[in-house]
């Protein structure tokens, strides 16, 4: 894992990243464009949403042919050419990998529908009940029903998600198989990492019982303890005969102790994984499809007791507070625009001083925020339509339904990059395929003309975690676990420590450091002329490090 712990990850949405041929959807030429920015940004990974081929059902997650690149993304060509220039600059590609479920495109399923035997073994059917209703009482994750008519069959398949991504049958070798060679298609083409897409959801029982509660049926198959017995098998079969391969697994719905077993390095399973409790501290009753302020003590309390537990227990986190399914993490987290700026920093530093690994989204690195979209029309994404739907099913009205989708949408984080303040944001001279945020005030040429810009900011968070072992390497303690608006932890590695301290409120607080640290050095502040003393007055979103 160590080989890992100094290392920084940039996620690309490749189809809102970069357009070069100007058809309003991003490409792989327009990422390579500007691998420059992201060498001088000092990122190590460049992860890329998937860019197979795809409906877009689901903006790509519903795969249709593992094997491939996607027209709409460019040629197998233009890929190489990413993954040997992105070398020259010391980026390697990740890939995401979603294997857990197929586009019903895929010619595995319609060979299925075909009839094909060996096929329809590589899916998750069953019989309907006597009474026609689905095979279990399990809920897609996307809404409705878990299962849909195979065909015109007595059978249905599963989908956890939509309906157009049809569950595989892991229990079966040739799946694996599959699987297996699928990974090698991609290491022998230069690929360095992987992510896998909902990985722990792929071990579902033999027998499909019905969620005994009444509940959404996640927990009868979430952390299937076979699902360790895949990974381990996966790592034996695939990455162990490879050098220095990363490996993260995105977590749905799991537990610090099986985060732990995911990704202990003597377990061989995953280098790191995604969890997203701490991304749910503003689901009110544990509904993503509601609109409340943040639960700060709830995100302090996620926060040390992931942090703490993965490091007691030798696990290794992902850290983030962006990606392509979660809306901007200023607007979640910093309720006063005035305040975007260091909040962000704030933010940035939670993570990048952390133990585990950072995870930056792009456009984080310049404060992108959410769009201010006016019609539920200006939303693409197929969770936020059927949410819509559902909420105005349940009678909340047309504008309260709107302003929740608004803040919790996954298209929030999917609108274009914003390189510059020229029509549709730098991204292309077409009308993008998702309408533009609000470039003119944020954007890559504005955020870089500014020697003190929010970019080399994340410059310089990127660049202490390879210059100080503490940070790559010491565990984690939580510190001042009970003062209001601080989240702040200690850690330690060898002969050094590092204490750092993260205030998230607006009005100024004052705290007593510990007495070992007053010799220390400040090697991380978002305010200027910074000193240590007993007695230390926080601002606003202030963020501070103190190594000794």
């Amino acid at each position: 894992m160590s080989d890992f712990a100094n290392k920084v990850v940039y996620q690309v949405y490749p189809k809102s990243f970069k357009d070069s041929n100007n058809d309003g959807i991003g490409d792989l030429k327009g990422i390579i464009e500007n691998l420059p920015y992201l060498a001088k940004l000092g990122i190590d990974y460049l992860w890329l949403n998937p860019i197979f081929p795809s409906p877009q059902r689901d903006n790509g997650y519903d795969i249709s042919d593992y094997r491939a690149i996607d027209p709409i993304f460019g040629t197998m060509n233009d890929f190489k050419e990413l993954v040997s220039k992105a070398a020259e600059h010391n980026i390697s590609i990740m890939m995401d990998m979603v294997f857990n479920h197929t586009s019903i495109t895929h010619q595995w399923f319609q060979k299925a529908l075909a009839g094909d035997k060996k096929y329809q073994a590589y899916y998750i059917l069953r019989p309907k009940k006597a009474d026609g209703s689905a095979p279990n009482n399990w809920q897609s994750k996307f809404g409705g029903s878990a299962w849909a008519s195979f065909g015109d069959t007595d059978l249905d398949y599963l989908h956890l998600y939509d309906i157009s991504q049809a569950d595989l049958n892991w229990r079966n070798p040739e799946v694996v198989s599959e699987v297996n060679h699928v990974l090698k298609f991609w290491l022998d083409k230069g690929v360095k990492a992987f992510r896998f897409d909902v990985i722990n959801v792929i071990g579902k029982d033999q027998q499909l019982l019905d969620d005994p509660t009444g509940g959404d049926g996640k927990t009868m198959y979430t952390d299937k303890p076979i699902v360790h017995d895949y990974l381990q098998n996966m790592y034996r079969d695939v990455f162990a005969k490879e050098n220095n391969i990363m490996t993260v697994g995105e977590l749905s719905s799991t537990s610090v102790e099986n985060a732990v077993e995911y990704t202990a390095p003597d377990r061989h399973e995953l280098s790191m994984a995604f969890t997203f409790h701490h991304l749910k501290v503003d689901y009110q009753n544990g509904d993503k499809w509601t609109k409340i302020p943040y639960d700060f003590q709830k995100l302090r309390q996620v926060l040390h007791q992931w942090g703490k537990g993965l490091s007691d227990g030798n696990g290794w986190p992902a850290w983030f507070w962006n990606n392509h399914d979660q809306p901007r993490a200023i607007n979640r987290f910093v309720s006063n625009p005035k305040y975007y700026r260091l909040g962000a920093e704030m933010l940035a530093a939670v993570v990048h001083l952390n133990r585990g690994t950072p995870y930056i989204y792009m456009g984080e690195e310049i404060g992108m925020i959410n769009p201010d979209f006016k019609s539920i029309d200006s939303y693409v994404d197929v969770e936020s339509h059927n949410a819509y739907k559902e909420l105005l099913k349940k009678g909340t009205s047309a504008s309260e339904a709107f302003q929740i989708v608004k803040s919790k949408s996954r298209d929030n984080s999917r609108i274009p990059m914003q390189w510059n303040s020229e029509k549709y944001a730098g991204f292309s001279r077409h009308k993008p395929w998702l309408a533009n945020g609000n470039y003119k005030d944020i954007n890559v040429a504005k955020d870089l003309s500014d020697p003190n810009g929010l970019f080399s900011f994340y410059q310089q968070l990127i660049l202490l975690r390879k210059q100080e072992k503490v940070i790559a390497k010491g565990d984690y303690q939580p510190f001042f676990p009970d003062i209001p608006e601080i989240i702040a932890f200690k850690r330690q590695f060898q002969e050094d420590s590092l204490l750092v301290i993260n205030h998230f409120g607006e009005e100024k607080i004052t705290l007593s450091l510990p007495l070992e640290s007053l010799g220390g050095k400040i090697i991380l502040s978002n305010y200027s002329n910074k000193r240590i003393a007993r007695q230390l007055t926080l601002k606003p979103y202030e963020t501070l490090a103190i190594k000794y």
